[in-house]
């Protein structure tokens, strides 16, 4: 299908020729955003397409779009596959290997860090109020992608997104049932449109 052909050559196709993303820059990169995002996964979306679309240039809007629903798809969390996608597609193998190291040792450290001294930051005031004051940051963090991500989806594509997160919210549906219908869907869209030709 046309539709999985573009999505796989998203993914597999090198952003950079001749090595002009260093993998030093995708490592160096991909820590800073591992460093200082609050919030998960979805927090660091908008870091992630500042960095690497918007500044480095290594990957453009659209396939950043493929390459996010190959990371939502995938088992995983979605700042991990995207670090990986994203590195693959700048360096190949080893770019995805640095991205993903990036990525990881800041949380892997942070939490090493608070595991050790957690007996005694728990039940401190002064952490659980800077914990507090993180959430409106964070909420803010994970719409600010909803806005520029809903720009190219047109209408119709906005008003599915719409009524699946309503669905998932009042009915407590799982969203793995909407990932694959909507992928049957944009599968079968496509089949319908090349035999139309």
């Amino acid at each position: 299908m046309r539709c999985l052909r573009s999505v796989r050559k998203a993914a597999a196709a090198p952003a950079c020729e001749g090595g002009a993303c260093r993998l030093r820059s995708l490592f160096w990169s991909f820590l800073k955003i591992g460093a200082f995002t609050f919030g998960g996964g979805y927090a660091m979306i908008p870091l992630i397409k500042s960095e690497v679309v918007d500044r480095r240039r290594w990957v453009e809007q659209d396939h950043f779009l493929e390459l996010l629903v190959l990371a939502q798809s995938a088992p995983g969390p979605i700042s991990l596959n995207a670090a990986v996608f994203v590195g693959y597609r700048a360096r190949g193998i080893k770019g995805a290997l640095s991205a993903l190291a990036g990525v990881v040792l800041p949380s892997f450290f942070i939490i090493l860090a608070v595991a050790v001294y957690f007996s005694s930051i728990r039940d401190n005031r002064v952490a659980a109020a800077a914990l507090e004051g993180m959430r409106p940051a964070v909420v803010a963090l994970i719409l600010a992608p909803l806005w520029s991500l809903a720009k190219g989806m047109g209408a119709w594509r906005i008003a599915m997104a719409v009524a699946a997160c309503l669905a998932v919210w009042y009915f407590g549906l799982t969203p793995i049932y909407f990932i694959i219908a909507g992928a049957l869907g944009g599968m079968a869209w496509t089949w319908y449109k090349t035999l139309g030709r």
